[in-house]
């Protein structure tokens, strides 16, 4: 038997699940289609001035009205034939071995009730031709009228499910990319945050104010990080905060070895970015770019409006990619989340520009996808 499911609308105990809507619009179709046959009739025989007002509505009303019972209960139950909408032999099937108990009733059922309201009128109705021809004629009829409406509702069903599976795919295929963005973010929070720590390391035995100066800024980082897992998207102006501590600290490392510049566009803060995407950027320029030389390194980090798109560019001097690079984990982690959230309309692209490297990221406005 039918029940309501608020989130998923129809479902039977055969496990076929429909849409409201699909019966709506079956129900709307059908209004109309019987509301016309008897706007036709009323038209058809008020030419002949014998014929009373009622007559014609009777005779359509009589037929709407049995008819509308057999198919009330035809989408009533259609749940337990869902099973069969891949298979429309076997769908059409199962409703036409009914179809001799329901030529019967239907002709016994209309007749019944044009008899009845004629004898409420005083008159006597009189069928046109002999019964036997009567039951071949509206037992063709009804057999025409039933083939065109359960057409109409295997094609509305079988929309309906389409719509609902589809519908399903695709909540599937959210929760699997959420499950490998927590994952792909829960890789990247201790990869960080492991560098960080060897940094505090480093300065513990000969720097203490230093070194208590990082563990402050690690705290404050640890806590946007773990902030940051309650959702895949922050604002712009939040990335970049917890961009800014992780500078903090590897710039009290590497003081006096690197000068970092921010150019960012403010009109841009309140955007959605994916949470932790650019902090391996940022990495790794100090692991690969800071780290290995003892040279003065110049940091350029910028963010503006490119088109339709928000360009992110964390860029370093002194060094450049060897012909034989190949990214590492955090890139390819970013370049994966990029991808599951927004497909091909974002990338991250690592090159040699002027005399050092460049991580250019690109992901596209919500604006402009709107």
């Amino acid at each position: 038997m039918p029940s309501r499911l608020p989130a998923a609308g129809v479902h039977t105990d055969y496990g076929a699940t429909f849409p409201p809507k699909t019966s709506a619009t079956f129900w709307a179709l059908w209004t109309a289609f019987w509301l016309l046959m008897i706007g036709v009739a009323i038209e058809d025989q008020l030419r002949n001035p014998l014929t009373q007002w009622w007559e014609p509505i009777l005779t359509e009303g009589s037929s709407a009205l049995v008819s509308t019972g057999w198919m009330w209960l035809a989408v009533r139950f259609r749940g337990r034939r869902a099973p069969y909408l891949d298979k429309p032999l076997i769908w059409f099937a199962s409703y036409l071995r009914w179809l001799p108990l329901v030529c019967i009733t239907w002709i016994m059922a209309v007749y019944a009730i044009r008899y009845g309201a004629y004898a409420a009128m005083g008159r006597t109705y009189e069928p046109s031709g002999w019964w036997g021809f009567i039951v071949v004629y509206e037992s063709l009829k009804v057999t025409y009228n039933l083939g065109l409406w359960l057409g109409v509702l295997f094609g509305i069903d079988s929309y309906g499910q389409w719509q609902f599976q589809w519908q399903r795919l695709l909540q599937t295929q959210k929760a699997l990319a959420e499950a490998q963005l927590a994952r792909l973010q829960g890789q990247l929070r201790p990869h960080f945050l492991f560098n960080a720590l060897n940094t505090v390391s480093a300065l513990m035995h000969t720097d203490v104010a230093r070194a208590d100066r990082l563990v402050a800024a690690l705290g404050d980082l640890l806590r946007i990080s773990l902030r940051s897992n309650e959702h895949e998207m922050t604002p712009l102006a939040e990335e970049l905060r917890t961009l800014e501590l992780y500078a903090d600290i590897m710039l009290e490392r590497f003081r006096d070895r690197v000068t970092l510049d921010w150019q960012i566009d403010q009109a841009l803060l309140e955007t959605p970015v994916p949470a932790l995407v650019l902090q391996p950027l940022l990495e790794n320029v100090f692991k690969h770019g800071v780290e290995p030389t003892v040279a003065h390194v110049r940091i350029m980090a910028s963010v503006r409006r490119e088109s339709d798109a928000l360009e992110i560019v964390i860029s370093n001097s002194g060094s450049l990619l060897a012909p034989e690079h190949r990214d590492g984990v955090g890139f390819r982690n970013c370049r994966e989340r990029l991808s599951i959230i927004y497909g091909n309309a974002a990338s991250l692209l690592v090159r040699n520009e002027g005399d050092g490297v460049a991580a250019r990221v690109s992901i596209p406005l919500m604006d402009a996808i709107q």
